[in-house]
């Protein structure tokens, strides 16, 4: 009963047009002095503790570098790296599309970001070189979404935030599965480039190739300083990720000079801004969570459904199913923060390893990043098109098809998401 009326409530909220924080935040407000007898100075208390993590500090740091390499030139160079390697297949820009994309995507650890970074260079060229505009828009918008996938990502250190599970072996279970989804993105682009004979470019010379490899040499460090430092145990993950910032500054400001340093206090300000979001929504998501265990909610759910002889099979498929109806109407960072910590405790019931289910959750959120009404990459990439969300939704289909057939492999193999962070030692 408390279920429903917490549940119905949020709902109510968010109809009325309210941000997700602020819904968040106003249910557990109104159910804790209705309905409770919890003290007020608990819940002001967890207001506090509840982000004093230090896993939280990573994000700011991660969204403060992302924004440096968007702004300083590196965007343009891995594009050009990419477009050497494969620009000779069919549909050459957009191969490189998508290869610029994970690359960007191991540097960045957001998707907007990515489709920001990639798209508004790569799509007026594509345009420019005969690519019909919803070819372009529906490989970015989609390949964009490697951003949360590939590590580092905002999206795991959030899932890590609400269930306490490592982000070092969540980034490196992201590895394989990222790579995989480049190539199954990559694959699709091919053959629609193919079938309806999208131009090619001329192939590069090996030459070409390394210059074209050094220019980008700097940008692409940046994968080698953050994993590598994870890996070997010199850092945290959220020590790496001010090191990311750090050397991102370093590499925008002072190697490639693309960014002047009159411009790094906005780019500081919009990195503050959209930190500041974030934490608000973790803020209230953490009260939220603060009223299901007091409640008992996710235990009580959890008997529910072993009583009711569910399996792990039916399970994943009934968590795929509600993720991405979540998807329709919010926002991945609100999902993780919400639905994590109800979902997760009847995932470890049912024995489901807590990195593959991570990394199940993590490609929930990029299939729900590329459809409507609230997929974030369509209107960023709408946003550099000029084209409709309607338009795009029709655009990108083919890929969104590709991504549904990846999540169906990512739920119910294992091993693609365990096989490297169990090969390095990072779990048991």
């Amino acid at each position: 009963m408390n279920a429903a009326i917490i549940f119905g409530l949020l709902l109510a909220l968010m109809l009325t047009g309210m941000p997700i924080s602020i819904s968040l935040g106003l249910t557990v407000l109104t159910f804790l002095f209705t309905m409770t007898h919890v003290p007020i100075e608990s819940v002001a208390l967890k207001l506090f503790t509840g982000i004093e993590k230090f896993e939280i500090m990573a994000i700011p740091f991660f969204i403060l570098a992302g924004n440096f390499l968007t702004h300083g030139g590196v965007a343009r160079r891995m594009i050009n790296f990419a477009t050497s390697m494969v620009g000779h297949w069919h549909g050459g820009l957009g191969m490189a599309g998508v290869l610029a994309c994970a690359l960007f995507a191991a540097v960045s650890g957001s998707s907007p970001a990515t489709v920001v970074a990639i798209g508004s260079i790569l799509l007026p060229a594509m345009v420019k070189q005969g690519f019909p505009n919803r070819f372009g828009a529906g490989v970015i918008a989609t390949s964009g979404a490697l951003g949360i996938l590939i590590p580092p990502s905002i999206v795991m250190v959030m899932y890590s935030v609400a269930t306490n599970t490592s982000v070092g072996a969540l980034f490196m279970a992201g590895v394989v599965p990222g790579l995989m989804l480049a190539a199954f993105l990559g694959a699709t682009t091919w053959y629609r480039a193919w079938k309806n004979g999208y131009p090619r470019m001329p192939k590069a010379t090996w030459g070409q190739r390394g210059k074209a490899l050094r220019d980008s040499i700097w940008g692409l460090m940046l994968i080698v300083v953050v994993m590598g430092g994870i890996y070997t145990g010199v850092f945290t993950p959220t020590e790496a990720a001010a090191m990311a910032a750090v050397y991102a500054f370093f590499v925008a400001v002072f190697v490639y000079r693309d960014m002047p340093l009159k411009r790094v206090p906005k780019v500081l300000m919009d990195s503050a801004n959209m930190s500041a979001m974030l934490l608000y929504i973790i803020t209230n998501a953490v009260l939220f969570s603060f009223i299901m265990t007091n409640e008992n909610i996710p235990q009580i759910l959890a008997e529910w459904l072993l009583d009711k002889g569910l399996g792990q099979i039916t399970f994943l498929l009934a968590v795929n199913v509600l993720l991405l109806l979540a998807g329709n109407v919010m926002e991945p960072s609100s999902i993780v923060l919400i639905m994590a910590p109800i979902l997760f405790p009847v995932a470890m019931k049912l024995g489901i390893d807590p990195i593959h289910f991570g990394i199940l959750i993590t490609v929930n959120m990029e299939v729900g990043m590329c459809h409507p009404p609230v997929g974030l990459n369509l209107y960023v990439a709408s946003g550099i098109t000029k084209m409709g969300i309607t338009e795009l939704t029709v655009a990108v289909w083919p890929w969104l098809l590709t991504m549904l057939v990846f999540l169906v492999l990512i739920t119910y193999v294992p091993w693609i998401s365990l096989w490297l962070p169990k090969t390095l030692g990072m779990i048991s």
